[in-house]
């Protein structure tokens, strides 16, 4: 049998009934556009998160104090608000341990701002003049905070653009030299940084710096910080950096056991290391989802296939009857599953490049559309076409001809 005859019996058999080819089809269709659409929001989110993480700052390490061993469901024991670190020990860490090229002392506050009769609620983070450098900032206008500011605990800050915005009104000028008050203390204002863009709790666009010591003396009200941000001078040497660090401080804590440390330290490494993890699986448990999607459209295939192999069973008769063998009844079976699977495939990728695009449009989610997913959805799709449409072209290839005939 030759392959035009083929296409030209394939396109008959699936025309013949339109209402039930279409929605065998878009079973298919709903399958591969899920797995396409729900693919690229992992991949999208995954992304997103990398960037968020690599933006806080290169070749990071961070300390924050609490216990390292876990607790009940694998809690941290006390990790973030316990008062274990100092600016003795972020002073020892810039002066002891080598390959260190910066190093900040933090504490992190939620209060309520108010200035010029508006107000909001945002982080104010207590920092050294070495943040910007470690977390990647740039200042817009004005200045960032100096060591002798923060020797003094003067009261200045440097506004994110969102809060200046949500204090000021937006894209506002003439900021610099304005006051605010943050929980009743004046402040003012020396510098605004350049947008980064972000959302969430460590959103720096929606937040304020002021000197750390001022943070200590007028909000938590004693020498204890919340996180150490340490840069490493290359990426190379994050892994000893850390284990260095890990070491004076156990030292200087007078700890002996590592495993009963008062503090933990992290890498950017480790963090984006956990961040992939934690999408990847959630791009996985997408893509299940969708392929339960294209496994129901599968077997929607093999339904209807196999009906049509009763509806057709005088005519496999009387083909073998005139000569047909069982391999050109078989290939002419599965020649229309596999075309079935082939068209909903085609429609299934440009419908979920599309609500992929329709999604990012949004801006809830930034989704990515690897073209890797797209050939792997489309082969899937003829995979599907084989192995559910095998069934009933054997079945009907292995048909007695004589009882072919025979059949009502």
């Amino acid at each position: 049998m030759k392959m035009s005859d083929t296409l030209h019996e394939t396109y008959s058999a699936l025309s013949a009934n339109k209402v039930r080819s279409g929605l065998t089809i878009l079973g298919i269709v709903i399958g591969i556009s899920s797995v396409i659409a729900m693919v690229s929001i992992g991949t999208g989110a995954s992304d997103r998160i990398s960037s968020s993480i690599e933006s806080l700052g290169s070749n990071l390490i961070q300390i924050t104090p609490g216990a390292q061993r876990t607790q009940g469901f694998g809690a941290s024991g006390g990790r973030g608000g316990a008062k274990t670190l100092t600016n003795d020990d972020a002073g020892a860490i810039a002066t002891q341990v080598g390959n260190v090229q910066a190093v900040d002392s933090q504490v992190s506050g939620r209060y309520q701002i108010t200035a010029k009769g508006t107000n909001t609620n945002t982080s104010v983070q207590g920092v050294t003049s070495a943040y910007p450098q470690i977390r990647n900032l740039e200042i817009a206008e004005g200045s960032f905070i100096s060591d002798s500011q923060n020797d003094s605990a003067a009261k200045v800050a440097v506004l994110g653009p969102t809060t200046r915005d949500d204090l000021f009104g937006i894209d506002a000028t003439g900021v610099v030299g304005q006051s605010i008050r943050i929980k009743g203390l004046e402040f003012k204002v020396i510098g605004i940084s350049v947008a980064k863009g972000g959302s969430g709790f460590m959103n720096q666009d929606d937040m304020i710096y002021i000197p750390v010591k001022s943070a200590q003396r007028y909000f938590s009200g004693d020498q204890y910080l919340t996180t150490i941000a340490v840069q490493a001078t290359s990426q190379g040497v994050m892994t000893q950096v850390q284990q260095d660090i890990t070491d004076l401080l156990l030292a200087r804590h007078k700890i002996s056991d590592s495993t009963q440390a008062d503090f933990s330290v992290l890498n950017q490494n480790d963090i984006l290391g956990a961040a992939s993890s934690v999408t990847t699986t959630l791009t996985y448990l997408l893509a299940a989802i969708g392929g339960i999607s294209l496994l129901v459209g599968g077997i929607g295939i093999m339904n209807m296939m196999l009906t049509t192999v009763t509806e057709r069973t005088k005519e496999i008769g009387l083909r073998k009857a005139i000569g047909a063998k069982r391999k050109d009844i078989s290939t002419q079976f599965l020649a229309e599953a596999i075309a079935l699977t082939m068209i909903g495939g085609v429609v299934g990728i440009a419908l979920g490049w599309a609500i992929s695009l329709a999604v990012n449009l949004t801006g809830l989610v930034t989704t990515s559309v690897s073209p890797v997913s797209v050939v792997i959805a489309f082969g899937v799709s003829a995979l599907t076409g084989i192995i559910f449409g095998w069934y009933p072209a054997r079945k009907a290839a292995a048909m007695n001809p004589i009882d072919a005939l025979r059949y009502e």
